[in-house]
């Protein structure tokens, strides 16, 4: 009984979704913050530039 129990609750695929969906989620939140930090200062840069070029 307890073995049949288990044997479902393994082969239960319901919440698998969920979580591949917040892996994803966090995959791209980490390559924001990467691509942030590589290109912060160059993109502040460009856009002080142009302000001061409208300016």
């Amino acid at each position: 009984m307890i073995k049949k129990e288990l044997l479902r609750l393994y082969a239960d695929e319901s919440g698998q979704s969920t979580t591949e969906y917040v892996l994803i989620i966090a995959l791209i939140v980490v390559a924001c913050v990467v691509a942030v930090r590589l290109f912060g200062k160059k993109i502040r840069e460009l856009f002080i530039k142009a302000a001061e070029e409208i300016q």
